[in-house]
């Protein structure tokens, strides 16, 4: 099926651009000016991408990804001022897959894009029964399937991750047992550059935590080092 995107911006300017862009290349494109159209075509209609200014009028992007987050796993990108620092950092904590900073770049916006569409497309799909099973990593009494992105909890209950949650938690199993500092753990999952002032590392890891149900005020599994990182306490067995 040709995936679906819905593209929410107030600027018709920028919705144009995108919709050219991806129609281009094959995409199913529809928009929306507020919040509030998207939400009425997202009553009616199934989309595999929303793409998301954070700055709109009347309900936010932001408010937009928190309420869509607790009902569906659809991908979300959401479109952020370069100054928008804080905002980017809250959109990941409400749960968006990934973001991209105004003046955009159109084909790195539809590579992004594909991938994410890849992804949420493989998460829903119906797994066939396979002789051998799926690589799975356990740690502790948790499980990650790696082909799925999905954490297997210790009754069976399957989480999708985010992109940026798998990214982290791979890191976390790789470096079992060692310290971690912000800066590693950045330059590990993110291909960008990067301030001081950026607080995503901590954003992922509290989401991290809430997943595998590690009590923040003590956790067990993710650890803070004051003053060094973070350290990932489990040992994992293939």
């Amino acid at each position: 099926m040709t995936p679906r995107v819905l593209i929410v911006d107030d600027d018709p300017l920028i919705r144009e651009l995108l919709q050219a862009y991806l129609a281009q290349e094959g995409y199913d494109v529809h928009c929306a000016a507020t919040a509030e159209q998207a939400e009425s075509f997202l009553t009616e209609h199934t989309v595999d991408l929303l793409m998301l200014d954070i700055r709109l009028p009347g309900k936010d992007g932001l408010t937009l990804t928190r309420e869509l987050r607790v009902r569906s796993e659809v991908g979300i990108i959401l479109i952020t001022g370069r100054n928008d620092d804080i905002d980017r950092i809250v959109g990941l904590e409400c749960g968006a897959d990934d973001y991209v900073i105004k003046p955009l770049n159109p084909r790195e916006l539809v590579s992004r894009a594909k991938n994410l569409v890849r992804r949420v497309r493989q998460a829903y799909q119906p797994q066939p029964q396979a002789s051998s099973p799926s690589p799975v990593k356990q740690f502790a009494d948790w499980a990650l399937d790696t082909d799925r992105r999905r954490l297997i909890d210790p009754r069976g209950g399957e989480t999708l991750l985010t992109h940026g949650e798998y990214q982290l938690l791979s890191v976390f199993l790789r470096n079992s047992g060692h310290t971690l500092s912000r800066d590693q753990l950045m330059d590990q999952i993110r291909n960008r550059e990067w301030v001081p002032s950026d607080r995503s590392i901590d954003v992922l890891v509290g989401r991290l935590r809430r997943k595998l149900h590690d009590d923040p005020a003590e956790p067990e599994l993710i650890i803070t080092i004051h003053g060094a990182g973070y350290l990932f306490t489990a040992s994992v067995a293939a």
